[in-house]
């Protein structure tokens, strides 16, 4: 590709494109390029000037061969990046506010004022239809109010009023309507599906494979607690699937052989073998589309009081009307009352401000469901942490494995690796992460593996039953044994570390050490929550008292619960509902979905298992536990935004009616200060919370 480079400085770059035109398939296309370069931290393309700027660390000789290697025709994207990338809605819409704007001005500027008179008259049937029909209903709301004021101004031969009333409300519809639409198809992005690796059948045996290999007709299997990656029909298993992202349900239901299976869909019991009939995901897109647009959870409780409000106060805006005429008899200090109405204002600004603040969110890697889990974010006061994978990092490793037979080191963690990388949780990726850096394969040699949640795996190998997992479920639930004279070598165990403790045939084979550190930053993260609000926080955990008693001293929580099982996390959360507290609860794992559901406000961690992000209300990155504190920060600026909206909406409103009846302001003027004022409040509403 050629290029030039238009500005430099260290870390960023922006480039100009040497070709007549950028498409905004091409534009999309560059995007995805160049942020999937690994020394690439960043990047914004213009289609219009066909420019791209560049965010960058490292060598920057590296981030230039990168640009002239590329070429529109070989680079590789994804349909569905394409088909949903938002970029030709956003080009639409900016394209309908900047014609209207250039209309407004142009017919002032070219036509006469009796044409102009004709055009306003024209477009005023369409509000004062509205305010009929609306009248027809019985209902004195907000197109009541827009249409009086319309039609009396008409009435009255102001048709310049009139029609600077329908620009500013046509101008207001066009950037409400922008936001809600960008901040859906922003939500919808982030809930689409971002498989990498499926199991695959073939000849029998399943075979993990990136998932852009899969074609329709091909068998997939999805285990317990993994999302359901294309649309297709059971050909094998019975499991009970969360529908919530396509129908709003949460109750799972039952899919067995025949049976239609939907991209985006979550096992949470059981595991199936599907047969793919559509691997494009685009209609999934278009199917969470439509299920946000629908939902209620776009709707926070200050939005809907802000909409009941606004068509509460339409009477009182009617009645002051005409109590003005009666008192003065002065038909110009009455239409200034007519033309001030606090009701547009409030349905202007308040889904504004709630919807952009989910766009800001998504800024910082934060994917939130809907309005009303950030007001509830806002008004919390208890905060619940998983231990594993959350407040400890990510990555835990493999420390050491001590053995209790006479197998190998190599041949135990080869069983343990092939058990544990069919199920989604951070011990298990240690182990599998352990048998890759040793170069142990670990081909499928087991017979069907059942999950038991919060406990452990069960299978059998060349006719030997085998489980991992913890020691309630090895050593209580399976009743496995310590092989006889191992006693005093299981019992000098290092502490330091988490256990997995893998079992053959009913004895104890092998206790996998797990290193998990504590993220460096969950001290710090924990005592910033405080300050933003919350004034309790819990950990709870599987792990044993010893563990848990060090991670809660190292990082002050001021509670904590060991050895729990799900219903044991869910239970606390229902219980300090009850007490009257609003509960946060952050987890990653399969065994955490209870409670994220129970919660106020369910949180996941973004690589955790698919079933948690799934049923969580909102979902953070994993790089670090800061984005908990920024989303609180966003959360508690929204409500103060809301609440400010709420004083400077009275405030102008009331002096701009008081200016009409003691006869200092014109209705023309009253209107235009009444609709700018509206305007400027819906335009800051759309700022960012966090500078």
């Amino acid at each position: 590709m050629k290029f030039i480079i238009k500005h430099e400085i260290k870390g960023r770059m922006r480039v100009h494109l040497l070709q007549n035109r950028m498409t905004f398939g091409q534009a999309d296309t560059l995007l995805y390029y160049l942020s999937s370069q690994k020394l690439v931290t960043g990047v914004k393309v213009r289609e219009k000037t066909q420019d791209a700027t560049i965010n960058f660390v490292g060598d920057r000789e590296e981030v230039i061969r990168a640009l002239k290697a590329f070429h529109y025709e070989t680079a590789k994207v994804p349909e569905v990046y394409l088909k949903n990338s938002g970029r030709e809605l956003q080009n639409e819409y900016w394209e309908k506010l900047v014609n209207k704007v250039v209309m407004r001005m142009g017919s002032k500027m070219f036509l006469p004022v009796s044409v102009r008179s004709v055009i306003t008259a024209i477009k005023s049937v369409k509000y004062l239809w509205h305010g009929v029909r609306t009248l027809a209903k019985g209902k004195l709301e907000v197109p009541v109010l827009d249409a009086t004021a319309i039609g009396v101004s008409i009435f009255r031969g102001d048709f310049e009023t009139a029609g600077s009333t329908m620009f500013l409300l046509g101008i207001g519809e066009i950037l409400e309507e922008w936001t809600h639409k960008k901040s859906v198809d922003d939500l919808a992005r982030s809930m689409s599906l971002h498989v990498s690796k499926v199991w695959m059948v073939k000849d029998g045996q399943e075979i993990l494979v990136p998932a852009d290999q899969i074609q329709a007709g091909d068998e997939i299997v999805v285990h317990m607690g993994n999302v359901i990656p294309f649309d297709g029909v059971v050909t094998a298993g019975d499991a009970m699937v969360n529908q919530a992202s396509l129908t709003g349900e949460s109750v799972p239901v039952q899919k067995n052989a025949q049976k239609y299976a939907y991209a985006g869909t979550v096992v949470e019991e059981g595991e199936l073998t599907i047969c793919v009939k559509e691997v494009n995901g685009g209609s999934k897109f278009e199917k969470i589309v439509t299920m946000i647009e629908e939902s209620e959870k776009l709707k926070s409780n200050v939005e809907g009081k802000a909409e009941h409000l606004a068509d509460r106060l339409v009477p009182y805006t009617l009645a002051g009307t005409g109590l003005t005429y009666l008192i003065t008899r002065n038909v110009t200090k009455t239409l200034a009352v007519l033309m001030v109405d606090f009701s547009c204002a409030l349905k202007l600004a308040m889904p504004i401000s709630v919807l952009s603040a989910i766009r800001e969110a998504s800024l910082y890697d934060i994917t939130v469901k809907g309005g009303k889990f950030l007001e509830a974010i806002a008004e919390a006061d208890t905060i619940v942490f998983d231990k594993t994978g959350t407040l400890t990092k990510a990555e835990p490793t493999v420390a050491k494995i001590e053995t209790f037979c006479d197998r190998s080191e190599e041949d135990l963690l080869r069983i343990a690796a092939c058990l544990e990388e069919h199920f989604p949780h951070s011990m298990a990726k240690a182990v599998v992460d352990a048998a890759k850096k040793r170069n142990i394969s670990h081909e499928e040699m087991h017979s069907k593996v059942e999950y038991i949640v919060a406990h452990g795996i069960s299978t059998t190998i060349n006719g030997h039953k085998v489980i991992i997992g913890s020691a309630h479920f090895v050593f209580e639930d399976e009743h496995c044994v310590i092989p006889e004279g191992m006693e005093e070598k299981f019992a000098a165990l290092p502490e330091e570390y988490s256990h997995l403790y893998l079992a053959i045939e009913g004895e104890l084979a092998a206790v996998i050490c797990i290193h998990d550190p504590i993220r460096s930053e969950a001290s710090a993260v924990i005592n910033s929550l405080k300050r933003t609000g919350i004034s309790k926080v819990v950990m709870m955990t599987g792990d044993s008292e010893r563990t848990a008693k060090a991670v809660a001293a190292q990082i002050g929580v001021d509670e904590y619960y060991s050895e729990v099982l799900p219903e044991d996390k869910a239970g606390f959360v229902e219980r300090e509902k009850a007490a009257g507290r609003k509960v946060i609860m952050i987890g990653d794992g399969i065994n955490d979905s209870p409670a994220l559901s129970a919660a106020d406000v369910g949180i996941a961690i973004s690589d955790g298992a698919e079933i948690a992000r799934e049923i969580a209300d909102v979902t953070i990155g994993a790089d670090n536990l800061y984005e908990i504190v920024t989303l609180k920060a966003i959360s508690n600026g929204l409500m103060k935004r809301i609440h400010k909206n709420y004083r400077s909406i009275i405030l102008v409103n009331a002096g701009l009616i008081a200016l009409g009846v003691t006869g200092m302001i014109q209705p023309t003027t009253s209107a235009l200060l009444h609709n700018t004022s509206t305007l400027v409040i819906g335009l800051k509403s759309m700022q960012n919370l966090i500078d």
